[in-house]
């Protein structure tokens, strides 16, 4: 993992991008490890794993993310660290999601104070609608 400095503040939302490059390509469950990226939250003291879609939500992104959480936990996370925290970014012509894997937590009252600090689903899928608008006004990517 190589540090970079602090992405900045955006609504309240602490972040270190970290770069996760392995020597060798990474394969987990006989698959390859396929992660849009990987940020540490400070106040939390966690890694939040990001996986960036374009296409409608399918539930085995939150399987793949629920397997990517329990890897970073095992491989990743520093002792005093917090366990991972994954998060879905979905986009389709006229949809977007966001979703977080909380499930790998080990309790519910961890689960509740991340939901506190994190930025709401709603405010991330209003960041991915406003993008998507600006990419495909700019022809960037196609109205798919």
């Amino acid at each position: 993992m190589r540090y970079k400095k602090p992405a900045g503040k955006k609504a309240g939302f602490f972040v270190f991008r970290v770069w996760v490059k392995p020597n060798k390509p990474t394969r987990l469950a006989g698959k390859p490890f396929a992660l849009d990226r990987v940020f540490y939250h400070r106040r939390l003291r966690c890694l939040v794993l990001v996986k960036l879609t374009l296409g409608k939500f399918k539930e085995r992104y939150r399987e793949q993310m629920h397997l990517y959480c329990n890897y970073a936990r095992e491989h990743w996370t520093l002792p005093g660290e917090n366990p991972p925290v994954g998060l879905i970014l979905c986009s389709s012509k006229g949809e977007a999601l966001a979703r977080y894997a909380l499930e790998g937590l080990p309790n519910k009252v961890m689960a509740a104070e991340y939901r506190v600090v994190l930025p709401d689903e709603k405010l991330l899928v209003a960041e991915i609608e406003k993008t998507r608008h600006l990419l495909e006004t700019q022809k960037i990517i196609t109205g798919k």
